[in-house]
């Protein structure tokens, strides 16, 4: 079976590659000029780095701050929205995501672990700290609740809390949590009130063979997928967007 992901649209992706262009050009100028003049002295880079940048050579990456993120994440809101809630479907919420899964996400995206095109120009200029304050500003944030479509609520509801024992698919609460919070000590995603365009989406690329990178941790929802069946796929996605962290284990019942 072969499922074919939803594409992007033009107008959008036009002004995020301008703002990735503008981005680009304005951080590479501004490290240019930074840069120091290239050492003479025979000490090793790192003696010499700690002797000329001392406060640079000690500085640790610091947790998240949500108002430094602020700024940082404005280019992010052309497609996620400004506070994380997008208003396009096939863009993922990432209102209140896991700081720690957004850093993830964002590291495998630089690499070119998970691919990306328009994201890979998101992510290069960025530090590490830029992606934990970016991380941290989104997590401060409440994703808007969606709705699930009745007609699927019964079979999404069976998948996401007590999985398909005979198709091998196990809970999706076992990780996601029970309302969809998630566990981001184990960078397990919130899921709670996420696009169901986006989530069945991502699930039919995961069935068809797309993986975000080739640790093993990657390679969990790839599996999982591969048993889920196009039905299946569309009845736990509209679920999960109609799943909410107040309705505790009576799970998503309103309908579109």
């Amino acid at each position: 079976m072969s499922f074919r992901p939803a594409g992007f649209r033009l107008a959008v992706v036009r002004y995020a590659v301008v703002l990735v262009f503008a981005m680009s050009s304005s951080l590479v100028l501004a490290q240019e000029a930074k840069a120091p003049a290239p050492a003479t002295s025979t000490a090793t880079p790192t003696t010499a780095a700690s002797a000329e940048h001392p406060a640079e050579a000690t500085a640790a990456v610091k947790p998240g701050d949500a108002t430094a993120g602020a700024g940082k994440a404005a280019v992010c809101g052309a497609c996620h929205g400004m506070d994380g809630n997008s208003t396009d479907p096939q863009y993922p919420k990432l209102a209140g995501q896991h700081e720690s899964y957004i850093v993830h996400q964002l590291t495998s995206f630089k690499s070119g672990k998970r691919q990306n095109p328009i994201m890979l120009g998101m992510a290069t200029p960025l530090s590490e700290q830029d992606m934990h304050d970016i991380g941290a500003y989104f997590a401060s944030k409440s994703a808007l609740p969606g709705v699930a479509d009745q007609v699927l609520v019964e079979r999404g509801e069976q998948l996401y809390r007590q999985g398909d024992t005979a198709k091998g698919v196990p809970a999706c609460m076992a990780c996601h949590s029970i309302d969809g919070r998630g566990n981001p000590g184990a960078m397990y995603p919130e899921l709670t009130s996420q696009h169901a365009q986006y989530i069945e989406a991502t699930l039919k690329a995961w069935h068809d063979g797309t993986t975000w990178g080739d640790d093993a941790h990657a390679q969990i929802m790839p599996g999982i997928a591969k048993k889920l069946d196009e039905k299946d796929i569309a009845a736990v996605a509209s679920y999960i967007e109609g799943l909410h962290a107040s309705d505790g284990a009576s799970g998503a019942s309103a309908a579109k």
